[in-house]
């Protein structure tokens, strides 16, 4: 606000039958600076604060900060749920859901391999041996 309207204002509030008030010498721009000058030759006050910015006490905001627990509170929203989808629909519901992105498919199963193991027993190896070397 600008100091011809702050004056104007103080003077539609002054009572009908005071007048103006007696400036001192060199009028009201003398008597600006010569405030100023005072409050520089004073002590400095500190203004780290921000303009207009309510001081919140240490406990009110701890209070706010604090976590909350809904566990109540969800569980009785979900107890008192009474519809239960069919299991066709969910799993369509969740088909649709289902992007063409790979992230968003299902990973695939692998089959697993078996051993490789020997079609031939213990008892064909001697066998083949007695056959083809003559051995006992």
């Amino acid at each position: 606000m600008s100091a011809s309207l702050l004056r104007r204002g103080l003077e539609l509030l002054e009572a009908p039958g005071r007048g103006k008030a007696p400036r001192g010498p060199g009028g009201p721009r003398a008597a600006g600076v010569a405030r100023r000058r005072k409050a520089a030759v004073g002590p400095a006050k500190s203004r780290a604060t921000v303009k207009g910015k309510a001081v919140k006490s240490a406990i009110e905001e701890y209070c706010k900060k604090q976590s909350v627990d809904h566990l109540k509170t969800n569980l009785l929203y979900m107890t008192k749920g009474r519809y239960i989808a069919d299991k066709a629909v969910t799993q369509q519901v969740l088909g649709q859901n289902i992007g063409r992105k790979s992230k968003d498919q299902p990973p695939e199963k692998k089959e697993k391999k078996k051993s490789e193991g020997t079609v031939f027993t213990e008892e064909d190896f001697r066998k083949f041996e007695r056959e083809y070397f003559g051995t006992a």
